[in-house]
């Protein structure tokens, strides 16, 4: 590569980095309120354990959002671009997040603070509909085939990186007495998404279009309805995304949230739980541009079921450190999961997604199996809860790893059954050269050849 084409693909790399980890930030911190501050201050009118359930299924609407996010924007991203599509998804995105630290509490206007709050939550989930499918569709297009996987992951870096943030953010303010805490302080993390937004606005606005867009549009291949030909043509890649998806937005949302407030419950210090949480991320920062290169090497098929097998096996053993009731257990075991085990299954995820689409139609199946993986996901916190109430409570915690193997299993075989080509096509296949810009090779063709 020339040196500005080198300085261009490093500059959308760091643009659908901010991307993700505005994303996740937000994310995660609403998680991490979801299960610790919410209940009190937008349902104080209910028994403090039917608050903390009510405010974790507010936590899931946002996921209900967001297949109609990933149908509007992945309509969007296919026929006007994808560089005005995301700036469009990071703005309402970062303003949602950043309006739920000025929202007033139950106490103040009653029913009303709670339907504010999932109206917000409902904009959020619909902006990250569009929001990570674009980001990492519009990495892979501006990356070298045989760095796809390495290139992306900086991308999927940002996942951790909001993460990270967002838990140091909340455990920033936890150490303020728990009356400041619930009266002001919990606010703050939320605001500081005005300034995260504005910081990934900048840099958004100074990248190019997908050259891979730009060459279709110029040679008028676009689809006139991309939706359809998904549904139409990829069906099956829209099922295989789904489920390839799923392992890395379920350990987001059931260690990240359900995880989280179980730890608290039993009896760990709510600073520990969080400060375990941000090593683990910080691991998975590091870990993540690994896996990615490492998915280069041996295939991202490779690398998802060592993650995927390796996690189920370990699902039991994570669960038991954690009713351990030792700190350096806990801590071992959030590490594991979101920096070794499931890591391993979401490094390569954007290279993996974008590659079972053709360009034409590519922001619409890739949001659309993400958003599909998320909604299923999203639900697993209330679904964990149940499964922990039926069990008895307590720290009867099995059931729930019992879930996190089942899906784990799942998703490998999924994975493991797939064919190697996807929906990309091989480029000059039809012949014609100018179809080497319009479709990429899927990276298991690049280094076996077409099986």
């Amino acid at each position: 590569m020339s040196g500005d084409r080198r300085g261009e693909v490093r500059r959308v790399a760091i643009s659908s980095y901010l991307g993700n980890t505005i994303e996740y930030y937000d994310f995660v911190l609403y998680a991490s309120a979801a299960a610790l501050i919410f209940g009190p201050k937008f349902f104080s009118n209910l028994d403090p354990g039917l608050a903390v359930i009510a405010s974790l299924a507010t936590f899931a609407t946002g996921y209900v959002a967001r297949p109609a996010g990933s149908v509007v924007f992945g309509h969007l991203g296919d026929k006007v671009g994808r560089k005005s599509t995301l700036l469009w998804t990071m703005s309402l995105m970062g303003l949602a997040s950043g309006l739920i630290g000025l929202l007033p509490t139950f106490d103040q206007v009653g029913i009303l603070a709670p339907i504010l709050l999932v109206i917000l939550r409902l904009v959020q989930g619909f902006a990250v509909g569009g929001e990570w499918g674009g980001a990492a569709l519009m990495t892979a297009e501006h990356a070298p085939p045989g760095r796809r996987g390495f290139i992306t992951s900086f991308a999927q870096a940002g996942v951790p990186s909001g993460g990270l943030l967002s838990t140091l953010a909340m455990a920033a303010v936890a150490l303020l007495p728990r009356d400041q805490l619930l009266s002001w302080g919990w606010r703050l993390p939320f605001l500081v998404s005005f300034a995260l937004l504005g910081l990934g606005l900048y840099v958004r606005l100074r990248v190019s279009e997908s050259p891979l867009f730009a060459e279709m549009v110029r040679l008028e291949r676009d689809s006139r309805r991309p939706l359809a030909v998904v549904f139409r043509h990829h069906r099956a890649a829209v099922g295989r995304g789904i489920a390839t998806a799923l392992i890395p937005i379920m350990t987001s949302t059931l260690f990240g949230s359900f995880a989280v407030s179980y730890a608290v419950r039993i009896g760990y210090p709510q600073s520990a739980v969080l400060s375990a949480l941000s090593v683990a991320w910080a691991l998975a920062i590091v870990t993540t541009p690994i896996y990615g290169t490492l998915s280069d090497r041996v295939g991202r098929r490779s690398v998802y079921l060592t993650g995927a097998i390796g996690f189920a096996v370990l699902a039991f053993p994570i669960f038991w450190m954690i009713n351990s009731g030792s700190l350096p257990q806990l801590f071992i075991a959030f590490a594991v999961v979101f920096g070794l085990a499931s890591n391993l299954t979401s490094a390569g995820l954007a290279a993996q997604l974008s590659e079972m689409f053709s360009t034409e139609s590519r922001f619409s199946g890739v949001s659309v199996a993400y958003a599909g993986a998320s909604v299923v996901a999203g639900f697993l916190p209330l679904i964990a809860s149940g499964l922990l109430a039926a069990a008895g409570g307590g720290t009867h915690i099995e059931p729930v790893a019992v879930l996190v193997v089942v899906i784990c299993l799942f998703s490998a075989v999924v994975v493991r059954t797939a064919p190697r080509t996807g929906a990309g096509l091989v480029a000059g296949s039809k012949g014609g050269d100018d179809l080497q810009l319009q479709h990429f090779v899927p990276e298991e063709v690049e280094r076996h050849g077409q099986p």
